[in-house]
């Protein structure tokens, strides 16, 4: 079983291995709305949908562990749980067993990944609670970028802040990127290390990898997932001298100004929702913090490729994954647009229809749309590390 706890929104998957066979799958979204929703789904089971107020977490993991009971899923039946878990720093760069030690180092980096550490070890606690014997292991996300060279990942910061508190960048949504990837490269019918490739993973939480030779050289999250792109409730890129402004002139504390950038800007800033489907919509219907909300987040991603295509020295696809990535072909038109001089040219009915690959006939760079598959891309790591217990 794999457990994906994000900032607003837990996924889990139950998978027959090593065939990769999906058996369950469900989602609790919206969590801390007024209306949060589970859904679940499997082979042979009637759909489940619910449908109420949704406090925390802690809240919608109860409700996802009575959905799983209902199925009729044993806990202590698994052959092992996934945890995706968003910060490894420095020390995990493979998935690892997970014991109070690991759980204590993921403990610490909560104040580097504020909005999904914690919701990573109530996974783990809640999962290690119901299934004690059962082997838990953590896949990190950071743990793909730690190929990024020193010029890409240190800071212009005196040395020892680095070497001291590890304040350098790390980069997130590695598990996405590596995923999409591989699959690029399938579909290119090529090596992958034989490809230099932007992947941009948008949804609400947003970032853009450069990966060369099946390596990620250089991508725009940091320290924390607050830098680079605009996301649903992160501002992305921002002058420092900003913070020390509203620090000195404003009087806000630490405590405010986390809440500030994680939780209170981006999309949701800049036009009041954080929801790219729901700004969209108003922004379509005319009004203008959506619009500027719309262009900005595309802006920002249209920098992003050009800067990668630059270090890369060339480009041979790019890859579109994660929510709004999949199911918007307004936003990926509206990020492409402008790129014809880079050879991205976009087929406008490949890109309604969202179809593998939406670039036109003869462009110079394939332009993909590829599901990140996380959950499984996960499961594959967690049977690697684990040796069978049932045969």
């Amino acid at each position: 079983m794999v457990l994906n706890s994000g900032s607003s929104s837990i996924k889990y998957q139950l998978f027959h291995m090593p065939a990769q066979q999906p058996l369950l799958w469900g989602v609790v979204e919206r969590i801390g709305e007024a209306e949060g929703t589970l859904t679940q789904q499997g082979e042979g089971r009637a759909p489940l949908r619910r449908v109420a107020p949704l406090a925390d977490h802690a809240q919608a993991l109860a409700w996802m562990v009575v959905a799983l009971e209902e199925a009729g899923v044993a806990l202590s039946r698994l052959e092992g749980i996934g945890h995706r878990v968003v910060h490894g720093g420095e020390r995990f760069c493979t998935p690892v067993r997970i014991d109070p030690e690991v759980v204590a180092a993921i403990r610490a980096m909560v104040p580097l990944a504020p909005l999904h550490n914690p919701a990573n070890i109530l996974g783990i606690e809640v999962m290690t609670e119901l299934a004690p014997t059962t082997p838990q292991v953590a896949v990190f996300d950071t743990a793909f970028h730690q190929t990024l060279p020193a010029v890409a990942f240190r800071y212009a910061l005196p040395a020892h802040y680095w070497r001291e508190q590890g304040v350098r960048r790390y980069g997130f949504h590695g598990i996405s990127h590596q995923s999409v990837c591989q699959q690029a490269a399938q579909v290119l019918a090529r090596p992958l290390q034989e490809c230099r490739l932007i992947s941009l993973h948008l949804g609400n939480g947003a970032s853009v990898a450069a990966v060369c030779e099946g390596r990620s050289i250089d991508t725009s999250m940091g320290m924390t997932p607050l830098e680079g792109l605009v996301m649903g409730s992160r501002c992305g890129d921002l002058d420092p001298g900003v913070v020390l402004f509203l620090q000195r002139e404003r009087g806000l504390e630490a405590s405010h100004l986390e809440r500030l950038l994680n939780r209170e800007s981006g999309l949701l800033g800049l036009c009041g929702s954080g929801d790219m489907r729901e700004v969209l919509a108003r922004a379509e219907q005319g009004e203008a913090a959506a619009q500027l909300a719309v262009e900005l987040f595309c802006y920002r991603i249209r920098k992003y490729i050009g800067a990668y295509l630059a270090i890369l020295g060339g480009l041979d696809g790019l890859i579109f994954t994660g929510g709004i990535g999949e199911q918007s072909a307004a936003i990926r038109a509206r990020c492409c647009s402008g790129l014809e001089h880079l050879n991205i040219r976009l087929d406008p009915s490949r890109n309604e229809a969202a179809a593998t690959q939406i670039q036109r006939e003869g462009a110079g760079v394939a332009v993909l749309v590829l599901a990140a598959a996380e959950e499984r891309a996960i499961a594959e790591q967690v049977a690697n590390h684990l040796e069978p217990r049932h045969g």
